[in-house]
């Protein structure tokens, strides 16, 4: 009975020996005696008890990485604290097993290292500029030593750039010096399109008032012209109708009566004005000549009346 018992231990333990389940997105490195002798899948694995062991376990999932702070010297030698996070992945695990006796603390040290000769190269300014440089320019130092270790850099990000004090005060008031000069220039750009648009709107209102006083000018023009023209018409009329009436029988005459009546008119005027020295002509026979004709004719017209 005791056989049995023991003999029973002892096949359990070969079974929990000999047969190892590897999670999903792991890999476990079994070696044989102490010789790699290949890698455990996702599964139901199976191993020679006693003889096989596994010797490492990865797992195959992207693992993000925290790098220390570190203080780096500028190109113009200015300090900046500065940390970082780093995203890497197992591609290899038998070399992540056996390339280096530590991947993670090789990947943190060669990342820290990398980091300080990048900022190096470049001035205070840069730095805050060209982060996406920095993080490239890292992920690509780092995934080519890498590979000797099994293991793939994803990417790089750095979390804080800190410089020091006086050096964040200086910033500050540079800063706040160019929003100071921004506003001032949008300001003085301000008044000038102001007089720009000022000295605009008063030439175009300059053209608008000589364009109306030209066009008044014109149609001035145009009416006096238009008010000549039609006295012209009418006297050209008149003149045409009085010609006509003369040219008709008793026109002359008709003519003569009305000269005659004009001048009558005239010198009786001029006669009932007691202020007004009358200067008789000196050859009154036409005058007497013209009245006569006519009352004669105003005679003739009232007899035929």
């Amino acid at each position: 009975m005791e056989v049995a018992f023991a003999i029973l231990i002892i096949a359990g333990i070969f079974i929990v020996k000999s047969i190892k389940v590897v999670p999903q997105q792991n890999a476990w490195v079994k070696e044989r005696l102490g010789k790699y002798a290949g890698t455990l899948t996702p599964g139901l694995n199976f191993l020679v008890p006693f003889i096989d062991k596994v010797a490492y376990k990865h797992s195959l999932k992207e693992i993000p990485l925290d790098v220390p702070e570190q203080i780096c010297i500028t190109k113009d030698n200015t300090q900046l604290k500065v940390d970082g996070i780093l995203y890497f992945q197992v591609t290899d695990p038998m070399r992540a097993s056996y390339g280096s006796s530590n991947y993670v603390l090789a990947i943190t040290q060669l990342a820290q290292t990398t980091l300080r000769s990048v900022i190096g190269r470049l001035e205070l300014d840069k730095t805050f500029e060209e982060r996406e440089m920095i993080n490239a320019q890292v992920v690509n130092a780092i995934d080519e030593a890498a590979l000797n270790w099994g293991v793939k850099v994803l990417r790089y990000e750095i979390k804080d750039l800190t410089p020091p004090a006086e050096i964040l005060r200086a910033m500050q008031a540079q800063i706040t010096a160019e929003r100071e000069k921004r506003a001032l220039i949008a300001a003085s750009e301000g008044r000038k399109q102001e007089q720009i648009n000022i000295a605009n709107g008063e030439r175009e209102a300059a053209i608008a008032r000589s364009e109306g006083d030209k066009q008044a000018e014109i149609n001035r023009a145009q009416g006096e012209a238009a008010a000549i023209l039609a006295v012209a018409e009418a006297s050209a009329q008149a003149i045409e109708r009085i010609a006509q009436a003369i040219r008709t029988e008793g026109g002359e005459a008709a003519v003569q009566l009305k000269v005659a009546e004009k001048a009558v008119e005239a010198y009786a005027r001029v006669a009932a004005d007691a202020n007004t020295t009358l200067i008789v002509p000196g050859n009154m026979t036409e005058v007497s000549n013209l009245i006569g004709s006519a009352m004669k004719m105003i005679k003739t017209a009232q007899a035929s009346g």
